[in-house]
């Protein structure tokens, strides 16, 4: 049995033996609901409490947990920094604010209960995010209150958290009489005013006003918004699309653009028509991404593709979603772009592009290095505060604020601030598992003593800090905003950082409300969430 101890008291072999159990319990799936990453918490405040029971005080180095915390929070801003600050401009403030309400209101009911029950605080930071499922969350309050309790609130308000959600959002349409199908019609419909994804369409030139003029001298793209992808005369002769292409009654042509774009086009040229468009043997269209490093940041017109190469981008997608090519687009590295140009310049066209997906999907690690000094560095600064004293965002709050706003400029001279999808969450989970081994490990010496002080009433309190917000984000978005029901509970699972929850909507539809929501929502739901867990572990 000594033996045994012994053995697992070693800091590699116990480092290893926590995420192995970790993980392998994080995939067991009890009708479609599992732990995943967050197990390894669990399995470690199992494993710090056994061999507490035996007499063996066994902490993992602090190293360990810090550099995971650098790098699971440092991924994290990289993530969401593009749609951090695009939210601002795209999805107004009432998805925002129905987040903040449930981050905000989190955060009071906890203060509220911690002072009324008279629980610590540094327990009470992590029965809330333990309640919000929010790992970045409990990152801050560990390093903003250094004690190992607020681990154990964590792992005593999860698994409610965990279900809460889910049992919430498939019970709330009867709750609140909602009728699902409703809600659907009224996305769908809202959706096709106000859509932006691209589409194609053949034209038939019947407007005498424009025979004989160039694209030029039309000015197509700057009326329309649209994009001519292909010309063909009614003699079945394919025509290079260049700005000096003219135009004659009878001609086909295929436009590309937003279905607002497109209406335009046709009162501008002329019918829609079904004939199809054959592709010309003298034009290809391919996908090109865009590697090279240089013409980051630069716009599509920047790049005189029609005058240098007889090329037309007609389409860019940007992580999976189309975007309309328009002319005042800055390129971001990894973008894909849809191109119609002649044989002989596709070659030409790929070196200008660059057109490696093997580089763009090469993780380099001199981002991830500089990012992190440069968010410990902002981390670092002490801001004065009035009457005296001084504040500080600390290693968590610098850390994400420099990712957020390092992968939101993209490149700074020849450094790019970007890591692949792939890239990225490898180093994420990576650095998630690093830190929440030590944690738990830590949580495990101080479990028994602080469930024998509180009793059940911890698992009392962290289920009321995930329903109340729960109920508060439906009754305000539904019954005060009008918000669509499923955006609500998109909103909602994005504001509680809860994945699984997330999942539980989509099964209710076949639209895309409630990704949406979540997305636009969950940049702002983390940073916010981050700020809360600080200011309580300071109470």
């Amino acid at each position: 049995m000594d033996f045994l101890i012994e053995f697992l008291s070693k800091d590699y072999i116990a480092l290893f033996i926590i995420i192995g159990f970790g993980i392998a319990l994080g995939q067991v799936k009890v009708k479609g609901i599992s732990l995943d990453s967050s197990a390894v918490i669990f399995v470690a405040i199992l494993y710090g409490y056994i061999l507490n029971s035996n007499g063996t005080q066994f902490e993992l180095p602090a190293i360990i947990q810090q550099i995971g915390l650098l790098l699971f929070i440092f991924t994290i801003g990289m993530q969401a920094g593009p749609s951090f600050f695009e939210v601002f401009k795209t999805q107004g403030g009432k998805l925002i604010s129905l987040a903040v309400i449930a981050v905000v209101s989190g955060a009071g009911i906890t203060a509220l209960v911690a002072n009324v029950f008279d629980v610590e605080f540094d327990i009470a930071v992590g029965l809330f995010t333990g309640a919000l499922t929010s790992t970045p969350g409990l990152a801050a309050a560990i390093e903003a209150s250094n004690s190992p309790l607020a681990s154990i609130g964590y792992g005593i308000a999860y698994p409610f958290g965990l279900l809460g959600v889910i049992l919430f959002v498939k019970l709330s349409p009867h709750i609140f009489r909602v009728k699902i199908k409703k809600q659907e019609e009224n996305y769908r419909e809202a959706e096709t005013s106000q859509t932006s994804e691209v589409f194609n369409r053949n034209f038939i030139i019947s407007n005498s006003n424009i025979n004989g003029k160039t694209i030029e001298q039309l000015e197509v793209r700057a009326m329309t918004k649209a994009n001519i992808s292909r010309i063909m005369r009614p003699d079945k002769n394919s025509v290079p699309v260049t700005p000096d292409a003219v135009l004659y009654k009878g001609d086909l042509i295929k436009a590309v653009g937003t279905e607002e774009a497109l209406k335009k086009v046709e009162i501008l040229l002329g019918k829609v028509t079904d004939i199809e468009i054959p592709t010309s043997g003298l034009y290809e269209i391919n996908w090109y991404v865009v590697s090279r490093r240089d013409i980051v940041k630069k716009k599509i017109a920047d790049l005189y593709l029609l005058n240098n190469f007889k090329a037309n981008v007609t389409r860019v997608r940007r992580a999976g979603i189309d975007l309309p090519a328009k002319p005042t687009l800055k390129l971001r590295y990894g973008d894909r772009l849809l191109i119609s140009t002649t044989r002989g310049n596709v070659s030409g066209l790929s070196s200008l592009l660059g057109n490696s997906m093997k580089e763009v999907e090469t993780t380099s690690f001199l981002p991830v290095a500089l990012g992190i000094v440069i968010g410990l560095l902002v981390g670092a600064i002490e801001i004065p505060l009035l009457g005296g004293g001084s504040f500080s965002l600390g290693i968590t709050g610098g850390v994400l604020l420099a990712a957020l706003i390092l992968s939101r400029i993209g490149r700074t001279g020849k450094v790019l601030w970007n890591l692949p999808g792939t890239g990225n969450q490898i180093l994420r989970q990576l650095g998630l598992l690093l830190f929440l081994t030590p944690v738990g490990l830590a949580a495990g010496t101080h479990i028994q003593p602080t469930i024998a002080e509180y009793g059940i009433s911890l698992f009392g309190i962290g289920a009321i800090i995930t329903v109340i917000p729960l109920f508060l984000v439906v009754m305000i978005g539904h019954w005060f905003m009008k918000i669509n029901f499923l955006s609500i509970l998109g909103a909602l699972t994005g504001g509680m950082t809860s994945t699984p929850g997330l999942s539980a909507v989509d099964s209710m539809t076949d639209t895309a409300g409630p990704q949406v929501a979540y997305a636009a929502v969950y940049p702002f739901a983390l940073v916010a969430i981050i700020i809360c867990a600080q200011i309580l572990a300071q109470l």
